[in-house]
């Protein structure tokens, strides 16, 4: 079959819609074109870079009718940077697009139609909301590249300022990247996996003011840290400087071992009324302010009266357990990393909560093996899983349990809404899906939907 177009032809196109990604959809006597950079309601000038047998890619040429929509980007590098995608598109327009978003995956995927999509709840200022930062380092000795990677690569863009971290995370990365000049230290090649700094870690707690700064080295020790310390320690707020230790080539950031420098080992921060240490290893929801929505929206949906047994699965450091906590009569949480259930015992025992309790292990080892040889029963149940969703053997054991109400915290509702598919035929009906935007200007969302037991 011949196709309606040619790779490195220009075209003029209209385009219909957003993908997942952010990137604009238009046609071509049907053929479906993807432009990064577009907006719904333009009409634009591509030339076609890739194309496959039933869509393709085209480059974004020139806009010949903008959307209304369209803004002008505030960083300067937001084209190249792969942190942010719609900084080009208004934050109005995000928010529906993050609505629609959740909305299709239920209908197309989960197939679920009928469906209560509550709008996103946005922010008032949408910028530096962020609470913690990962640079990653490069460059030459004494010219340090220090930012975020470009799209679709591990090639460092280099960021004085990042306007969705917090304002000292710049006058942070200045410190760090005047040290590495002086000193003449070496910086990681991810390629040939040698120097020594590989990443910039930084958390701020937003209500506490406490400043952690995380230096990931390929190596020990890091040479003429005391330097370092002196400068940092200049920083109003900091608690924490430690090192990390990741001497292994992968991309993931953090190794195991940590050494502190200066300071704790950790920083602390509320969510509402309750205080939460945060290591460099521990996760935390990065936009705190959205987060607190995000957790009472959850409170709400499982609308306890003091007498339940809750169990949170996937709790990591207890942060959702806690919040709960507060409401229910016991709450049980669950956690693969060992790391994260000691440091949700410390944090249950820092805001004197008797009735949480908590188990590392895979939730989907755990819940069964304990319905089975204990009986397990719960009134709710909450599943905050990562991007990949919940595993089915917790699903079939969720099912088992039959707790009344299942409130599902979910960072991609692509996989929300195969779980939910899932569990809508076997008993549970979806009550509502709340939209949450955690992540303005990037095309990430989460939302929290409620089940209850038919």
């Amino acid at each position: 079959m011949e196709l309606p177009v040619q790779k490195n032809q220009e075209y003029e196109i209209t385009i219909e819609d957003l993908g997942n990604n952010g990137e604009g959809i238009g046609r071509i006597e049907g053929y479906t074109v993807f432009v990064e950079g577009a907006l719904p309601g333009e009409r634009v000038r591509v030339l076609m870079v890739k194309t496959k047998k039933h869509y393709g890619y085209g480059k974004l040429r020139e806009i010949l009718e903008p959307s209304p929509d369209r803004i002008t980007p505030v960083c300067p590098v937001a084209e190249k940077c792969g942190g942010c995608q719609l900084q080009h598109l208004s934050y109005e327009a995000q928010l529906a697009f993050k609505t629609k978003k959740v909305k299709d995956h239920l209908e197309r995927i989960g197939g679920l139609t009928g469906i209560e999509v509550l709008p996103a709840i946005g922010m008032e200022d949408p910028w530096r909301y962020r609470n913690k930062a990962q640079f990653p380092v490069g460059g030459e000795k004494g010219a340090p590249q220090i930012g975020f990677y470009a799209k679709r690569s591990h090639r460092i863009i280099d960021t004085p300022a990042c306007y969705l971290q917090n304002e000292v995370n710049d006058a942070i990365v200045q410190i760090v990247r005047d040290f590495l000049t002086e000193n003449k230290i070496p910086l990681y090649d991810e390629e040939t996996h040698s120097g020594l700094v590989r990443h910039i870690l930084t958390r701020v707690g937003r209500q506490s003011g406490q400043i952690m700064v995380c230096i990931v080295i390929n190596g020990k020790n890091l040479p003429q840290s005391q330097k370092l310390v002196e400068r940092l320690t200049a920083v109003p707020g900091m608690t924490s400087i430690v090192l990390n230790e990741n001497r292994k080539a992968t991309n993931v950031i953090l190794g195991e071992k940590i050494h502190v420098l200066w300071g704790k080992e950790f920083i602390t921060d509320t969510i509402g009324s309750v205080e939460f240490e945060i290591s460099p290893l521990s996760f935390y929801q990065v936009n705190p302010i959205q987060t607190r929505v995000l957790y009472q929206t959850a409170l709400d949906f499982a609308d306890l009266d003091g007498t339940e047994t809750v169990l949170d699965l996937y709790c990591g450091i207890g942060t959702i357990s806690l919040f709960f906590a507060q409401k229910a009569k016991r709450v049980f949480g669950v956690e693969i990393v060992p790391q994260a259930i000691e440091d949700a015992k410390r944090n249950a025992a820092r805001n004197h909560m008797d009735n949480a309790f908590f188990q590392a292990g895979a939730a989907e080892e755990v819940i069964p093996r304990l319905y089975e040889t204990e009986g397990l029963q719960a009134d709710v149940v909450v599943v905050d899983p990562p991007r990949k969703g919940c595993d089915q053997r917790l699903l079939e054991t969720i099912l088992e349990i039959a707790p009344k109400k299942l409130v599902y915290v979910s960072c991609d509702s692509a996989t929300l809404a195969r779980d939910l598919a899932y569990l809508c035929p076997r008993g549970y009906r979806v009550e509502k899906v709340q939209v949450v935007d955690q992540f303005p200007w990037t095309v990430h969302v989460e939302s929290v939907a409620l089940l209850s037991k038919e």
